[in-house]
C-alpha cells in the first residue's frame, strides 16, 4: 500500500510538472484587417508612427513577407474564414460571401441562419450563425482544449467578419447594425445582449465621430502617394473632397461610419470594453479575442486603393492599433498576449486609374454579358435564364430546367465557354470538371480546386485580365481573382512565444492557424491544411 501511495503522488506531481510546462499567453487577439495589401505596410512605412501599430509589429515582431491566398475567390467570407480553419474553401465550404446552392435553388449569405434571432435590435441583421462553415477554427481548438473554460469573442462590423472567426463554440460574437447604431448578436449565441454591450450602444458614439467628421491627419500636401483628393472615378457618399462634414448622418443614416475611419475606433472601443467587461486575460486560461477591421474594405471599395481616403485611413488606423497595444501592455501585461495581424484579400486599382496611368485595366459588365447569353439560349432551346448566377468568377447552369427539357449539359457548357472566351476582358474561361487539363500554371489551378466546393460551387469559371475587374458599377473597384494585388497579404506576428524577426519564405493564409496552435500547444482545426511556420515561434 505505502509503495502505491508513494507511486500515485509521484504520478500527481509528474502531472503537475507537465501541466506547469504548458505555458500560454492569457490573451490572443487575432486581427483582419478587411482588404489591407501586404504593399500597404512599406508603401505608408515612413508615415506610419514609431509607436504605432505596424512598426512595432515589424521592428518587435515576426514578419512573413510572403504570405499569400491559397484559393479564388480572393472574398472577405473566404479569406476570415480560412485565416481561422487552416482550411480552403474546397473544405471549409465557404466558397464566397454568397454563393448559388444547386439544391436549394437560391443564393444563399455565407452566415444567414433563418432559426434564428436578432438579439439588440429589431431588424433582420441578426439573422446570422457560423453554421455554413463545416469546419472548426482555432478559437474552438481552443476552446476544446480547455475544456470550455478559455472565452472566446468575435467582433467586427461585419457579420460575417465576426462571426466565421470565433467560430461555432464561441461564447459571443458581435457585429454593428447600420440601421440602428448598434451592436448586435444572434440568438445562436444569446437570448440577450450583456449589460456592458447596452451600456456601451446607449453611448451613441457614432454621433460624436459625426459631429468630429473625417479630416485628414495631415496637410493634403504631405498624401504623396495618393492621387488628386478629387477624382471622377471615385463615389462620394460624403461630398467631393476634404473634409467631410458628417453631421447630417446624425440620427439619419448610421451605416455611413463604416466607409470612414472611424468605423475603426468604433471597433477598438468595442473590444476594449469587451476585454474589461469580460475579464479576457485575466487569468492564465488562455482567452482569445477575434477583431475584424471592416472599414478599410468599405473605404477601398469607394475610393480605391491609391485615393487620399485610403491612405489616411490606414495611417489612422496605425495610431489606433499601437494605442490598443499600448492598453493590452496595462491591462494584460506586456508579455502576457499573442497578436497576429493579416488581411482576409487585397484589392485591384480602379480601372481609370490604370488607364490614366497608360496600364492595362478595365471593368468587365458581366450581369450584361450573362443577360446577352441567356437571350440566346431562351432563342434556341425555348427557355428562359438557363444561367441562374454568375458569383464568384463562376457560371452556375440551372440543372433543372436542363433536365425538363432534355438539353445536353455538355452542349451548352461548350457553347458558353465558347462565347465568354470572345469577350475583350476574360483570359481564361472552361467547365470546371476539365478544371484539371487546361493549360494554364500550377498555381492557378491549384487556387481554383482550393475554391472549388460541389455543392456550393458553379459550372464553368471564368479568370478576367490582370488589371481586369468585374463592374458593378462605373466608379470604385473591387477584388476576387488569383492576382498578387488579391491574393499577396501581411502577416504579423508580436507579443508572447513570437521571435523576432522577418522571413521571406513562402507562406499561406492556411499556416496562420497552425501555427497559432503550435504556439498555444492545441490541435489544430479539423480541416485544417496548413502547415506551422517554425521561423515564428521562440
Amino acid at each position: 500500500m505505502y509503495r502505491l501511495f508513494l507511486f500515485l503522488i509521484a504520478l500527481a506531481t509528474c502531472q503537475n510538472v507537465i501541466s506547469q510546462n504548458v505555458e500560454r499567453p492569457r490573451l490572443v487577439v487575432g486581427i483582419v484587417v478587411d482588404q489591407m495589401r501586404w504593399d500597404y505596410l512599406y508603401r505608408y512605412y515612413d508615415r506610419y508612427e514609431e509607436n504605432g501599430g505596424f512598426k512595432k509589429m515589424i521592428s518587435k515582431g515576426f514578419a512573413c513577407e510572403n504570405t499569400m491566398i491559397p484559393y479564388a475567390p480572393t472574398i472577405t467570407a473566404c479569406g476570415h474564414s480560412t485565416v481561422y480553419t487552416g482550411s480552403a474553401p474546397a473544405i471549409s465550404g465557404i466558397t464566397g460571401n454568397t454563393w448559388w446552392d444547386k439544391y436549394l435553388m437560391r443564393s444563399v449569405y455565407c452566415t444567414e441562419d433563418k432559426s434564428v434571432k436578432t438579439v439588440g435590435s429589431t431588424s433582420t441583421a441578426g439573422l446570422q450563425s457560423p453554421r455554413n462553415l463545416l469546419v472548426t477554427t482555432i478559437c474552438d481548438e481552443l476552446r476544446l482544449a480547455t475544456n470550455f473554460q478559455s472565452k472566446v469573442i468575435g467582433i467586427a462590423i461585419k457579420d460575417r467578419g465576426g462571426i466565421l472567426t470565433a467560430g461555432h463554440s464561441a461564447n459571443a460574437a458581435y457585429w454593428y447594425d447600420g440601421s440602428v447604431g448598434n451592436w448586435i448578436t444572434s440568438s445562436y449565441y444569446m437570448d440577450e445582449l450583456p449589460g456592458w454591450v447596452k451600456t456601451f450602444n446607449n453611448q451613441k458614439l457614432v454621433d460624436k465621430y459625426y459631429k468630429q467628421g473625417w479630416k485628414l491627419s495631415y496637410s493634403p500636401a504631405t498624401y504623396k502617394q495618393s492621387t488628386d483628393d478629387e477624382k471622377k472615378y471615385e463615389a462620394k457618399p460624403f461630398g467631393n473632397k476634404f473634409p467631410y462634414e458628417l453631421n447630417k448622418f446624425i440620427g439619419t443614416d448610421y451605416s455611413k461610419i463604416a466607409s470612414t475611419p472611424m468605423g475603426n475606433s468604433l471597433t477598438i472601443e468595442f473590444a476594449k470594453s469587451a476585454i474589461d467587461a469580460e475579464d479576457l486575460g485575466k487569468d492564465d486560461i488562455t482567452d482569445f479575442l477575434a477583431i475584424s477591421f471592416s472599414s478599410p474594405d468599405y473605404i477601398g471599395h469607394t475610393f480605391g486603393p491609391n485615393s487620399m481616403e485610403a491612405e489616411d485611413g490606414f495611417l489612422k488606423l496605425d495610431k489606433e492599433l499601437g494605442d490598443f497595444f499600448n492598453y493590452l501592455d496595462k491591462k494584460i501585461g506586456n508579455n502576457n498576449y499573442t497578436v497576429f495581424l493579416t488581411a482576409d484579400h487585397g484589392v485591384a486599382q480602379v480601372p481609370e486609374f490604370m488607364e490614366e496611368n497608360k496600364l492595362p485595366g478595365e471593368r468587365v459588365y458581366m450581369s450584361k454579358i450573362v443577360s446577352s447569353l441567356n437571350n440566346h439560349l431562351f432563342e434556341k432551346y425555348g427557355v428562359n435564364k438557363l444561367i441562374v448566377s454568375y458569383e464568384n468568377y463562376q457560371i452556375h447552369l440551372n440543372h433543372q430546367l436542363l433536365d425538363s427539357a432534355h438539353i445536353d449539359e455538355e452542349d451548352i457548357s461548350d457553347w458558353i465557354v465558347d462565347e465568354l472566351a470572345k469577350e475583350p476582358g476574360i483570359a481564361r474561361v472552361f467547365r470546371l470538371d476539365e478544371l484539371n487539363e487546361v493549360p494554364l500554371p500550377n498555381r492557378i489551378k491549384e487556387m481554383i480546386n482550393n475554391g472549388y466546393y460541389p455543392p456550393r460551387s458553379g459550372d464553368i469559371q471564368f479568370i478576367l485580365k490582370p488589371g481586369y475587374i468585374e463592374g458593378y458599377s462605373e466608379l470604385g473597384t473591387t477584388h476576387g481573382l488569383w492576382n498578387p494585388y488579391d491574393a499577396h497579404i501581411p502577416l504579423l506576428w508580436y507579443g508572447w512565444g513570437v521571435k523576432h524577426g522577418i522571413s521571406y519564405k513562402d507562406a499561406s493564409m492556411s499556416d496562420i492557424a497552425p501555427t497559432v496552435a503550435a504556439l498555444l500547444k492545441i490541435q489544430m482545426p479539423s480541416g485544417s491544411i496548413g502547415k506551422v511556420i517554425t521561423e515564428v515561434i521562440k
